[in-house]
């Protein structure tokens, strides 16, 4: 038979007490943690719920390849699903009339036809204090005003947080209703452009499901 001493015995019990303890700590951190992760988690979505998002197409669309703006806006109505802090804006050549559109979003995602002298079709990515310069050369009418409107936003202090334009190179601006061959080579890789960044803002976007059913 093992005699243990009574100072073993009591190292024993408490080393055992010391490592129940440690556990006791460690569930408890591991727990804090997981709250912790679970609530910052709903904060993040919960901010980019309340989030305004605008998608805002420009262009004419009675100058053939000037309309893809409008257009892809056309096109994401018809085959996409956005949340309900999203909107889509048609802003054809409306001017200084966007600034009731943007007035009050956090977000905006430009579509334009810009001309940055590259091959028809080309797709650029331009972000908020570049989009300016990117517009400033113009291509017609519409984007005599649009670079006004910048300036009025940022004048009046209602100038979206975060501005990205995805701009397209276009191939013919004449009078016409039906865009170039450049163009309509480029235009589901601009769309899909257009849906990375949204998914990179955090935006839930669901592809509707009779388009899902033509993909197959």
């Amino acid at each position: 038979m093992l005699y243990l001493s009574l100072s073993a015995c009591i190292c024993i019990l408490h080393g055992g007490l010391i490592q129940r303890k440690r556990t006791e700590s460690w569930v408890q951190y591991s727990a804090d943690i997981s709250l912790y992760q679970e609530r910052n988690e709903v904060g993040i979505k919960k901010t980019r719920l309340d989030e305004k998002i605008a998608i805002l197409g420009l262009g004419n669309i009675l100058l053939q390849d000037e309309g893809i703006g409008v257009r892809a806006i056309e096109a994401l109505k018809k085959d996409f699903i956005f949340p309900n802090n999203l909107q889509l804006i048609d802003g054809g050549t409306m001017g200084l009339d966007l600034i009731s559109f943007i007035e009050g979003m956090d977000k905006i995602l430009i579509i334009d036809a810009v001309n940055i002298k590259k091959e028809p079709g080309t797709i650029v990515v331009i972000e908020d204090e570049e989009i300016p310069s990117f517009i400033s050369t113009k291509l017609s009418v519409h984007q005599i005003a649009f670079p006004d409107v910048l300036s009025a936003l940022k004048l009046l202090g209602i100038k979206p947080a975060t501005m990205i334009l995805i701009g397209i190179q276009p191939e013919n601006i004449e009078t016409g209703l039906n865009m170039s061959e450049a163009m309509n080579k480029s235009f589901d890789r601009l769309i899909k452009t257009v849906i990375k960044r949204l998914k990179e803002w955090g935006v839930e976007v669901k592809r509707k499901k009779s388009q899902v059913e033509a993909k197959v």
